[in-house]
């Protein structure tokens, strides 16, 4: 697993050992990172479920601002923070122990333009989290889910918008978009 492009190309990341680690393949994360590359930059980023935190890696490498890391998990914040270091990118993050739904309940409202969940499939968390996600966003802002494809995303959740399915074999990559609320 390596950063595709931006500043940090090229480096191999570490990745988390065990049966219950699934990274994103480089394929999977350039055809992720194709579809918003120009919507990057200079842009605030949370990487739910970070694993080895290789999806807010790519972002910060590709001109985010400022990611955050979130995992329950001590040892793959510690393979997200040697990651960061290889990377040089640790001065543009922060990394946080936490549960995903502890994690929002405490974060402030707006508070990014992206949002990468790559949860285990085991967990089929992402129809209850998704709407949990909503008022994190600032307006336009996405979420970029990756998941089975034997999962299907309806097209709106409350003012998500399911802008694009990606599918890479039994891979899918959905982009939501935060729409306008609609005045009554």
């Amino acid at each position: 697993m390596r950063v595709i492009t931006g500043s940090a190309k090229g480096i191999r990341l570490r990745t988390l050992e065990g049966t219950d680690v699934r990274p994103t393949t480089d394929r999977v994360k350039e055809g992720m990172f194709s579809a918003i590359q120009f919507d990057l930059p200079g842009r605030d980023v949370l990487d739910l479920f970070a694993g080895s935190g290789q999806l807010g890696i790519e972002a910060l490498s590709r001109g985010a601002k400022h990611a955050v890391f979130v995992d329950q998990s001590a040892q793959a914040l510690g393979v997200v923070r040697e990651n960061l270091g290889k990377t040089g990118l640790l001065a543009h993050a922060e990394v946080r122990q936490a549960e995903a739904e502890a994690y929002l309940r405490m974060c402030p409202k707006g508070s990014f333009d992206f949002i990468f969940l790559d949860p285990p499939y085991r967990m089929q968390i992402l129809e209850k989290i998704i709407p949990e996600l909503q008022p994190l966003l600032r307006p336009g802002g996405k979420i970029v889910a990756e998941h089975e494809k034997s999962f299907t995303l309806p097209e709106k959740i409350l003012n998500l918008r399911l802008q694009k399915n990606y599918f890479y074999g039994k891979i899918v990559v959905s982009v939501l978009t935060l729409e306008e609320a609609e005045e009554s």
